[in-house]
């Protein structure tokens, strides 16, 4: 595999970077290092979780006690394997595994006890188990949509609630922005109602009343019974981004996560309005970052657990008597603390002193300790991708009092990316330097993308990739689209916005080429954010793999010569040079070697524009991917090349931990906005390779041995086998099916794919 890059940024400096204190550049260095018996995690921390642990399948995202609470059910919803999973928390043992073909978000028990509920994703079913001596025997399926064609997803049940007499089932549509009522006699749905854009969330007062979250809006859509059905109430406004909710056993009281906000918004059902909102934000940081994803109340009601997704942490919330309504409460909310669980916790539960946490991606990826390698056939186990290697877990914890990089080089003297096809990447290494130890945030490029320009991916995101990178159904809702359409409100949009906001808030000139990029009507290129539209390039082309990277070069040239001739330039600009994604075989598009040398041009023209430019001096450029993506890494799944270009930085291989956050701290420090999210806010500038005294001499673009113009044969079988991916957007779906096409077309048929013997080795030689 040769290096690839994504997103290119770049920041005027002013000479004011080379003179960051010593002082913070030797605190960076000591908290580079990871502490004995914690888990260091792409996104910079380091875990050290509280209780004890029972490993799960892939992203769990909900679970429900069982009737008499012997046992812990959970509902997976990942890349591997989705289905629901039966734990023994007693004895810490998966006792059953139920594979479905779809699942997401949705699981309970019936008031009787004798069923449990599970949702079907894009399979538009609920499906029904049996519940007997603990444990669950598939028994039905309801159909919510009995004249569709299974497997279209065009309902997406997520969220079920049941009335108190056991009578309906409330299933939320998330793709269909309803609610179902379901007959549990008949099995059929007798209602829909409508909630708001991307219901997520269920819950059912005492009273039979029922409240939804609308994850793509701003409210939570209330509905009366009422002879047999329900009729609209209120539209509680709760603020953007509403997710879990979780009721007082009264019925008084609706906790409502707004995951993206860092609030807890408190509702008085009596009148339907918010009576306090709790914050779970990090003291002395901005108010995004910690996700809270999931609510669980104690049994008197005056305690508050939250899961908090990118804290890694469940918050101890003590309420008040106004909040909590609770008999015995006083004085006013107040946060505990927190306590440390593992990554990425998605639900909580209580049973008696206990606490149980569910975390979505457990201890991480890692270098890979299950040595399941590229060449090793494991579906529907299968680890190619970065997000099937996260594996979750069950935390039980005493309730609180009071693309791999293992075919590159780790040094750039030992590069063996073919310098053929990629000269540039290596020169631009070899003059100014290169992180190797350089992590991703992202998974993918749902993911990536939100996580290179904000510091911060969404809770729908992260909850959602999993069901989309593995063809089950949904949409790429990424980068400013939702269901394939520019939305008004954006169900994945951040809660302080992006980069380009930050410059915006501060004043600061930006420029967009090629990033959250669309054409429009008329066949220009626009943006799908109105501040981003406003100042993007409309010659410069976005994703499309039939445009080469030159042309997108041209076009920026173009603009960027008019800047000269003005004298000014803008502060920010984003350009993105996508083709190192190559088509594979697709017949008559370019060779993957052509594809990855047309974009290794396009970026070394681009620094030698602006290396012989009046603005080098003043420049520096951030090379980086939005995600790895694909490949055990003997290091870590996440791990990426990093190039930072100026003037200001020299030779050299940096062994410090750095990500994609710090890329984004860094680029806040040069042109001083305001943080994002806690991720860039207590991020750690790139600062070691700056040198006080700037090279200025112009950087020469080399013109790659391997033709541009190299077409792929038609009639091989590489072209056959690329038939069977989707390349209309940045992932092709099975990423090894991929990976084994490119590695047949550029090292031959003859050549053993790289798998554990041959990785094995390399690791061997490197030591």
């Amino acid at each position: 595999m040769v290096m690839a890059f994504d997103t290119l940024v770049t920041g005027r400096i002013f000479q004011r970077l080379a003179h960051i204190p010593l002082f913070a550049a030797l605190v960076i260095a000591a908290c580079s290092r990871p502490e004995a018996n914690t888990h260091r995690l792409p996104t910079g921390v380091s875990l050290d979780p509280a209780g004890s642990s029972i490993e799960l399948g892939s992203m769990p995202l909900a679970m429900a006690f069982s009737p008499d609470s012997a046992r812990v059910v959970v509902l997976l919803c990942g890349l591997r394997e989705q289905g629901i999973q039966v734990v023994d928390p007693i004895r810490r043992k998966v006792r059953q595994t139920l594979v479905q073909p779809a699942a997401f978000l949705g699981l309970a028990f019936a008031p009787d006890g004798h069923s449990l509920f599970a949702s079907g994703g894009n399979q538009d079913v609920v499906y029904r188990y049996a519940w007997h001596a603990d444990s669950a025997t598939l028994a039905d399926s309801i159909r919510l949509d009995p004249k569709g064609a299974v497997g279209q997803g065009a309902r997406y049940p997520s969220g079920l609630g049941f009335s108190p007499d056991g009578r309906w089932l409330y299933v939320a549509e998330n793709l269909a922005d309803s609610l179902a009522v379901v007959d549990l006699g008949s099995g059929r749905v007798v209602q829909r109602v409508a909630t708001g854009r991307y219901p997520y969330g269920v819950v059912v007062g005492p009273d039979g009343r029922v409240y939804v979250s609308a994850w793509g809006g701003s409210w939570i859509a209330a509905f009366n019974p009422r002879d047999g059905r329900l009729v609209a109430g209120s539209r509680i406004p709760v603020g953007r981004h509403p997710s879990a909710l979780a009721l007082n056993a009264r019925g008084t009281r609706l906790f409502v996560a707004r995951a993206s906000y860092d609030r807890i918004a408190v509702v008085e059902t009596g009148r339907d309005s918010v009576i306090a909102e709790l914050s779970d934000a990090a003291a002395q940081g901005p108010p995004e970052g910690a996700t809270p994803n999931g609510l669980a109340l104690s049994r008197d009601g005056r305690t508050l657990y939250v899961a908090e997704a990118d804290n890694n942490a469940t918050a101890v919330f003590a309420l008040g008597r106004a909040t909590s309504d609770a008999p015995g409460a006083e004085g006013g909310d107040k946060l505990l603390g927190r306590v440390p669980v593992e990554w990425y916790p998605t639900a909580v539960l209580l049973r008696d002193q206990a606490l149980f946490v569910l975390n979505g991606k457990g201890l991480g990826t890692g270098p890979n300790p299950r040595r399941r390698q590229p060449g090793v056939k494991a579906a529907p186990d299968a680890r190619s991708y970065t997000l099937g290697q996260t594996t979750g877990s069950l935390t039980a914890i005493a309730v609180p009092t009071g693309r791999a990089l293992d075919a590159l080089s780790r040094r750039v003297a030992r590069a063996e990316g073919p310098r053929a096809v990629t000269p540039n990447h290596h020169a631009l290494a070899e003059r100014f330097g290169l992180y190797d130890r350089f992590f991703v945030n992202a998974e993918v490029s749902g993911d990536g993308h939100d996580w290179t320009t904000a510091a911060y991916a969404p809770d729908y995101v992260e909850k959602t990739i999993p069901s989309l990178y593995s063809d089950r159904g949904r949409s790429y809702d990424f980068e400013g689209e939702n269901r394939d359409t520019i939305p008004e409100d954006d169900v994945n949009e951040t809660g302080t916005g992006y980069l380009w906001d930050a410059a915006a808030r501060a004043g600061i000139t930006m420029r967009n080429y090629g990033e959250f990029a669309l054409r429009d009507h008329s066949g220009r290129w626009t943006a799908t954010k109105p501040l981003l539209a406003a100042n993007t390039a409309p010659a410069f082309p976005g994703w499309d793999l039939d445009i080469t990277d030159q042309k997108r070069v041209d076009a920026w040239l173009e603009e960027f010569r008019g800047f000269v001739a003005a004298g000014r330039m803008p502060a920010l600009s984003f350009l993105r040079l996508p083709n190192d994604h190559t088509a594979g075989g697709k017949a008559g598009a370019p060779t993957p070697r052509a594809y990855v040398a047309d974009n290794d041009l396009a970026l070394g023209r681009v620094i030698e524009a602006l290396s012989r430019s009046p603005f080098w001096k003043n420049t520096i450029v951030f090379v980086v991917e939005d995600d790895a993506q694909d490949g055990p890494d003997h290091v870590d799944s996440h791990r990426s090349p990093l190039l930072v270009v100026s003037a200001y930085t020299g030779p050299g291989v940096v062994h410090r931990f750095a990500n994609t956050s710090d890329v984004v701290a860094t680029i806040g420090d040069i042109l001083k906005l305001e943080s994002l999210s806690q991720f860039d806010h207590f991020g750690r500038p790139l600062t070691e390779i700056y040198s006080p005294k700037p090279d200025l001499s112009p950087y020469a673009a080399i013109v790659p041995r391997v033709p541009l113009d190299e077409r792929n044969r038609a009639q091989t079988a590489a072209a056959r086998e690329t038939r069977r991916l989707n390349l209309a957007r940045e992932d092709p779906g099975d990423e090894d099916l991929f990976n084994r096409i490119l590695w047949a077309m550029i090292k031959g048929p003859r050549q053993p794919y790289p798998g554990k013997q041959r990785v094995a080795l390399l690791e061997r030689q490197r030591g």
